[in-house]
């Protein structure tokens, strides 16, 4: 049984990545996935409302208890051999208060690296699902880390993945002319991005290299805010806002561009850079959280300080004026995602996980039983 948000791509890959290996699989999401995903003969949806059950606030966190015997209704008629939580507030506040076991709580980044920081009360929660769980996980070191200032207890880590027969360096039909060098943006548009920096820029570059372009995919709240730089600038031309893409989609947008760009304010892992080292594009990002950990040095790409506008720029003309440079980066990007970040491995290894702690309940069941 997997408490997750359907709406999300992480737990349409899990739920579908878990099908596809015969696991019967349970899902209880707070929010309405945006498409039909969960078609697959393996997968059960018991739990999606309609209308989207916010999670920002503490106190948003303790409306959460009046679905905790909806999900003890649904544990009941599933029978699961696991629960698993993914996000630890409130997906795994409802799984702690289920009383079910073996528990797993998977952290995925915020979950960790703000909420506990928002007061005692916050904290105080976060400690008790933790407490609650058999196995912690982490997507990267740095959520583990963020864990560990909470509880002190063993954490695995388990990254999401990409999954390297659908993101890989191909030819698509693309929204610009093949002598175009395109630099790409493919997150959210928050301000914690800082797309802003990569805006500026772009348009301090744009005016020595005419054929440079800028690919902008996403929405989000600085959407309209961006746009109006762009015109500040005088670069909208030259910039594409491609919006939302479909995750059906994305691998194609990686490939393009020629660049992708990741400057964020923190990071908890980084997802779309590994996706697009994975297509075989250079990444630039800024040296934080996930994000340095997964480009260990300049054989994977390039990292500067958070809103740095001078060293982003040095960064994005080296990897347009030195094409020996680029292609071995470029090369070296997708050996590394495919060794040490395959979907499939992930996979794996949360499959290990499942089966060592039905293993070991199973065996305490039978100690108690004798």
């Amino acid at each position: 049984m997997i408490l997750s948000d359907t709406d999300s791509e992480h737990t349409e890959k899990w739920a579908l990545g878990l099908a596809n290996k015969g696991i019967e699989v349970g899902l209880f999401s707070f929010n309405k996935a945006s498409y039909e995903w969960h078609t697959h003969p393996n997968i059960t949806v018991f739990f999606e409302p309609e209308k989207r059950i916010n999670a920002e606030s503490t106190l948003t966190k303790l409306a959460y208890l009046k679905h905790v015997n909806v999900l003890k209704g649904i544990i009941k008629h599933f029978k699961p051999d696991v629960l698993h939580a993914h996000y630890a507030t409130s997906y795994g506040l409802v799984g702690a208060l289920s009383g079910f076991h073996p528990y797993i709580i998977s952290s995925w980044g915020t979950d960790v690296m703000k909420f506990p920081n928002k007061n005692f009360v916050a904290k105080s929660i976060l400690k008790y699902n933790f407490k609650a769980a058999d196995i912690l996980c982490a997507t990267s070191e740095t959520v583990k880390e963020s864990i560990q200032r909470v509880i002190k207890k063993e954490v695995l880590v388990v990254p999401f993945g990409v999954d390297t027969d659908v993101f890989l360096p191909k030819k698509v039909k693309s929204l610009f002319a093949e002598e175009d060098f395109v630099l790409g943006s493919i997150k959210s548009l928050e301000e914690l991005y800082n797309i802003d920096i990569l805006i500026k820029s772009f348009a301090v570059l744009s005016k020595k290299y005419p054929r440079l372009k800028l690919l902008i995919a996403g929405e989000g709240s600085a959407k309209e805010n961006l746009i109006k730089l762009t015109e500040k600038l005088n670069v909208t031309q030259a910039v594409v806002f491609a919006g939302r893409i479909p995750f059906n989609e994305i691998s194609s947008y990686y490939n393009m561009i020629d660049v992708l760009v990741n400057i964020s304010e923190y990071e908890s892992f980084g997802v779309s850079v590994i996706e697009a080292m994975a297509c075989e594009k250079p990444v630039i990002v800024t040296n934080v959280g996930g994000l340095k950990g997964i480009v260990k040095d300049e054989s994977l790409g390039y990292k500067v300080d958070v809103r740095n506008e001078t060293q982003t720029i040095a960064a994005i003309e080296e990897l347009i004026c030195d094409k020996v440079k680029y292609k071995q980066i470029a090369e070296n990007s997708r050996k590394h995602v495919v060794t040490n970040y395959s979907w499939k491995m992930s996979l794996e290894q949360m499959t290990t996980i499942y089966k060592k702690i039905i293993s070991t309940k199973a065996s305490q069941r039978e100690v108690i039983e004798k």
